[in-house]
């Protein structure tokens, strides 16, 4: 990974940092008591931050920016689904 500038470890780290933001949040929102769509729109925001970090700082890893923002899709769909019927949500 060397010849993309970015090395083996900093690979590892950026692939960390999402999903620790992530984590993160859902501890949050599990202490806080939020909704399951707060958590979910909460998390589809971390998710689109760092999409957006990675494909303007870090031109290398445009691929991770793709699957973060299609996460961050998912993810507001989620909460939307989660909002209009909470009984259905599998989120507690």
């Amino acid at each position: 990974m060397s010849h993309l500038g970015v090395d083996i470890y900093e690979y590892i780290l950026l692939t960390i940092y999402p999903v620790a933001g992530l984590f993160i949040a859902e501890m949050v929102g599990r202490a806080a008591k939020a909704p399951s769509w707060v958590k979910l729109v909460a998390q589809g925001v971390i998710c689109v931050g760092f999409g957006i970090a990675y494909i303007t700082v870090i031109v290398a890893h445009w691929m991770t920016s793709v699957v973060l923002l299609a996460l961050a899709f998912a993810l507001f769909y989620q909460a939307r689904n989660a909002k209009i019927k909470p009984q259905q949500s599998t989120n507690p």
